[in-house]
């Protein structure tokens, strides 16, 4: 499967943590992050990841792209709900096209540790059947 991986500047610890935690899992499916998310994570776990440009650069527009075209099954964005963003419009957008296209979407640990532990069971195994793929493109999941 391909997941998302994004993070506001107060939460990159948190998912630097979460994907620390969850490295396994994670390990098994293809990775997409934004720019400093992305370093942070292949630095902290080793994990390979697909990096964008960072969020006010158009990351979040990137990775709804793949949204909007079938080709993300999983977003992971935890959001800093406190702190007012420059670019909330392309933050907006990018939830918008996940409700649109059915792409499960966590915003916080709570529901990002759901979903993950749901994709370690095989309990999401019906979005690479829904999207037509087999689910196991470049020997990944």
């Amino acid at each position: 499967m391909n997941i998302a991986l994004i993070a506001h500047d107060q939460k990159k610890d948190d998912i630097v943590g979460f994907a620390t935690a969850y490295k396994g899992v994670l390990a098994e499916h293809r990775l997409f992050a934004t720019g400093t998310t992305g370093s942070r994570i292949m630095q902290e776990t080793g994990l390979n990841v697909h990096r964008f440009q960072s969020g006010p650069f158009g990351g979040d527009q990137e990775i709804g792209a793949l949204v909007a075209n079938n080709k993300m099954d999983i977003v992971i964005f935890f959001r800093d709900p406190l702190t007012a963003q420059p670019h909330e419009p392309d933050i907006s957008a990018l939830i918008r096209l996940c409700d649109v296209y059915s792409v499960p979407l966590a915003t916080n640990m709570g529901t990002a540790e759901i979903l993950i532990k749901g994709l370690e069971r095989g309990d999401l195994s019906w979005r690479t059947i829904v999207n037509g793929r087999s689910g196991d493109e470049d020997g990944q999941k």
